[in-house]
């Protein structure tokens, strides 16, 4: 599936939710990884504000994409930010969302 660049640069971030260890399956707590490097992948919860309007939105970034210490209200600079669409079937009920990925998050200067 296509992805499509998001452009923040006229958007303020901040983090609404510090990062968490991205699981392939709660079951067995198994983490995920990125398939091209491997690194372990976290969710992030970003509240990106533009053009007098604020979203949450859920952000998943390799781990080597942080520094450790995002807590909640610090700003940001969200880097590489894209979204692709997504669908699929569980219990036979068909599910599709969007989801966000970024390369880095790093702290606003």
């Amino acid at each position: 599936m296509p992805s499509f660049k998001i452009d923040l640069s006229t958007a303020v971030v901040f983090v609404a939710t510090p990062p968490v260890p991205k699981l392939v399956s709660q079951k067995t707590g198994e983490r995920a990884v990125d398939r091209e490097t491997g690194a372990a992948l976290s969710t992030v919860g970003l509240l990106v504000s533009d053009e007098g309007e604020g979203n949450l939105y859920q952000v998943t970034v390799p781990e080597t994409g942080y520094q450790e210490g995002l807590a909640p209200g610090t700003p940001v600079k969200v880097i590489g930010l894209k979204a692709r669409d997504w669908e699929n079937e569980f219990n036979g009920q068909k599910r599709h969302g969007i989801s966000f990925r970024a390369v880095a998050i790093t702290p606003a200067a």
